[in-house]
């Protein structure tokens, strides 16, 4: 096997044992009587994927579909360990578990996020026979297929529908439309309504998903286009089709005309959501006027209307464009006076900001005071690590790793890959590869980036066992990537 394999498995012990091990800190107790959290816990925990069934068929523990519901919530970066729980429980003994239209959909969707299409269509067929598959199940494959840059993938999913027994209507031809939309392909989103449009009858949601798309794309004009046709044809602009037209304009750079737009609204009777206030305040905070965003905050207000989290952390973006973290801060307990908890995202946009500009002991203290009163997701943790690594701080990336396990926090791709790299910055090949086994292991593919950067040092250091031993592991993960 060589000797780097052999320090390599030496190394692997430590660092899982360092990893996994509680600390002594209360939060990584379990508790015995919630079957969810000792469950994820055994999940999580289990190194080998291949020894996960005989684990969860020794735990004891009986899967009922509310359970099963929240624990495939919590895995839902990890879609290989999703879909072998799912399997497990579904096949367990004295009946197995009557999974809920729910758990098949979010199964479907971890799967779909790392690519094992495949496999999706093997959940799709088992809804099929058990007659649950319905319009939702499709709009969330054409969504995932969609934001992976595969449209024909999207429409053939379409297409299929009636073969999976669920007949394609309005719901699921705008649901189409606005997986294409999102992701950047309004274009493609206009022929098929255009090919189509006397197949269903168009409502204002249909209309107002081609408007938001030609919003994003920009092209005004064509989204002026689309909304005359709107009115053409009998459909009256609805509060979302106002929102999509301020966020459209307030987009690309015509505020003004976004508050000419609001007040239109009003004079019709129509009150502005909280939705639009967040885009006008967000607007004014991205051109760093403050005091705009501010005025319009309190507008609001005097308005009668009740700010919620997306408002707020509007107002704390636009204090932290223009440096003021004080009165970021002041917004964050202003809203907890006002009985609205701060979100992840709150102190993500705080964190992002003093990151941005340097302060990373500052951001290291936000983070811990962030800890104490919210739970962090990935997009923190994966800044935080980033931070540090940039910073040749890959220790405290560790600890803030291990935090995130201690936690039960499933790391997503991002966060595997910037921990791998900034170990293999530091020359940590050992550790990176523990990683990178352990990502693989969750049915996390890694980006072709991150295996490159490992796959180099390997060479470099002529350890080619270690690395055929990852490219045998990396198999595991590729399937074929559509038709069934």
């Amino acid at each position: 096997m060589g000797g780097f394999r052999r320090t390599w498995l030496e190394a692997r012990k430590v660092f899982v044992r360092m990893l996994s091990s509680d600390g002594g800190g209360g939060d990584a107790l379990v508790d015995a009587s919630d079957p969810t959290k000792r469950l994820c816990k055994l999940i999580i925990s289990c190194r080998k994927a291949s020894a996960l069934e005989h684990e969860l068929d020794h735990s004891g523990i009986r899967v009922s579909p509310e359970v099963a519901e929240c624990v495939l919530a919590h895995l839902d970066n990890a879609g290989m360990l999703a879909y072998r729980f799912f399997e497990w429980a579904r096949r367990q003994k004295r009946g197995g578990c009557a999974h809920t239209v729910h758990s098949y959909h979010t199964v479907i969707g971890s799967l779909a996020k790392i690519r094992q299409y495949q496999l999706m269509w093997d959940v799709v067929a088992v809804m099929r026979r058990e007659g649950v598959a319905n319009v939702e199940t499709f709009g969330i494959i054409m969504r995932k297929y969609a934001r992976a840059q595969k449209f024909e993938e999207a429409v053939y999913t379409f297409n299929v529908m009636e073969k999976y027994g669920v007949v394609p209507n309005l719901a699921a031809f705008n649901s189409l439309l606005a997986a294409l939309c999102k992701s950047k392909n309004v274009r493609k989103a206009q022929e098929i309504f255009d090919k189509m449009n006397n197949r269903f009858s168009p409502d204002a949601k249909t209309y107002s998903i081609l408007l938001e798309g030609w919003g994003r794309a920009p092209n005004l004009p064509k989204m002026r286009e689309v909304y005359s046709e709107m009115l053409d044809a009998g459909c009256q602009p609805d509060i979302v089709t106002y929102g999509i037209m301020v966020d459209a304009l307030c987009k690309t750079g015509r505020i003004e005309e976004a508050v000419r737009v609001v007040q239109d609204m009003s004079s019709r009777g129509c009150q502005p959501t909280t939705f639009i206030y967040s885009v006008l305040v967000h607007t004014y905070g991205v051109e760093m006027r403050i005091e705009d965003a501010v005025a319009t905050f309190l507008d609001m207000e005097k308005d009668g209307i009740v700010p919620d989290v997306v408002v707020y952390n509007a107002l704390v973006t636009a204090f932290c464009k223009v440096k003021k973290f004080e009165n970021a801060f002041r917004v964050i307990d202003d809203m907890e006076g006002h009985g609205v908890t701060p979100n992840s995202r709150t102190w993500n946009i705080i964190l992002n900001s003093l990151i941005s500009l340097g302060k990373d002991d500052e951001a290291y203290r936000v983070f811990r005071s962030m800890i104490k009163r919210c739970q962090p997701d990935s997009d923190t943790y994966t800044m935080m690590i980033k931070m540090f690594c940039q910073n040749d701080k890959v220790e405290m990336a560790l600890k803030v790793w291990k935090y995130m396990r201690l936690k039960q926090f499933l790391p997503s791709m991002h966060t595997f890959s910037v921990l791998i790299n900034g170990l293999c910055d530091k020359g940590e090949v050992s550790q990176a590869c523990v990683l990178l086994e352990d990502m693989i292991e969750k049915g996390i593919r890694p980006p072709g980036t991150t295996f490159g950067k490992l796959r180099q040092l390997l060479l470099k250091e002529g350890r080619k066992d270690v690395l055929d031993f990852l490219v045998e592991k990396m198999k595991i993960l590729i399937q074929e990537p559509l038709f069934d």
